[in-house]
């Protein structure tokens, strides 16, 4: 039979290599991946599309403001405009100069993010037609996920005209997408008790809860 000391040395070793591993380890709650930025199959740059060039967030997520889920656009919503924007334009000027250099006609640059793409849709961007088999959706990773037992609904904040970054940081400036947020309950909750309950009424400043503030019941994100 093992004496006193040697249970409670054991004791003690397992509390502290425990201890060890979670420090050492990326201990989160689901929900809690703040910070969590994938590897996407395409390299879509939403610095350059929602920052340099000003896109509004809801040509490509137009879920957001009609159905609970913001969405991923289709290939097709991307196609509206790269089946003719098929690289930057330094490359296009580039290819411009070389193709005068060397006496021949010019050739359509592909950027190899946007060759995916267009293996991916059929697209021929030489004779801008879909003339090959397409090689099927893209499967973009998910980045931003809540619970099973959370009910989010999108179209409430955007008909309340609350900025996508309110949420999501500033997306303008991210060149690969990450979760930017906590999107814990407490950080949810913090946010309704200081948004007044009358979308006209001044917000309450930070930390402080607005006297009628937006609900705060159970039920409205656990049905």
């Amino acid at each position: 039979m093992p004496s006193a000391n040697a249970i409670l040395f054991g004791v003690l070793s397992a509390a502290l290599g425990g201890g060890a591993i979670v420090l050492n380890a990326d201990v989160r709650m689901l929900g809690s991946n703040r910070g969590y930025a994938p590897r996407q199959p395409v390299a879509f740059s939403h610095r350059i599309h929602a920052g340099d060039l000003r896109m509004d967030c809801q040509y490509c997520h137009s879920g957001a403001r009609r159905s609970r889920l913001a969405g991923v656009p289709s290939a097709s919503v991307c196609m509206n405009c790269h089946a003719r924007v098929t690289a930057r334009l330094d490359s296009v000027l580039e290819e411009r100069e070389r193709a005068a250099a060397e006496g021949r006609e010019e050739r359509t640059p592909v950027a190899p993010e946007l060759a995916k793409l267009y293996a991916a849709t059929g697209f021929d961007p030489e004779s801008g037609a879909y003339a090959h088999e397409p090689a099927g959706p893209i499967e973009w990773v998910r980045v931003h996920n809540l619970a099973d037992f959370v009910w989010f609904d999108h179209r409430p904040h955007v008909a309340r005209g609350l900025a996508c970054e309110a949420c999501h940081g500033p997306v303008q400036s991210m060149d690969r997408m990450r979760q930017e947020a906590p999107l814990t309950m407490g950080w949810c909750l913090d946010c309704h008790r200081t948004q007044a309950a009358d979308s006209r009424a001044p917000t309450s400043a930070a930390g402080l809860r607005a006297a009628h503030h937006v609900t705060t019941d159970c039920v409205n994100c656990h049905l």
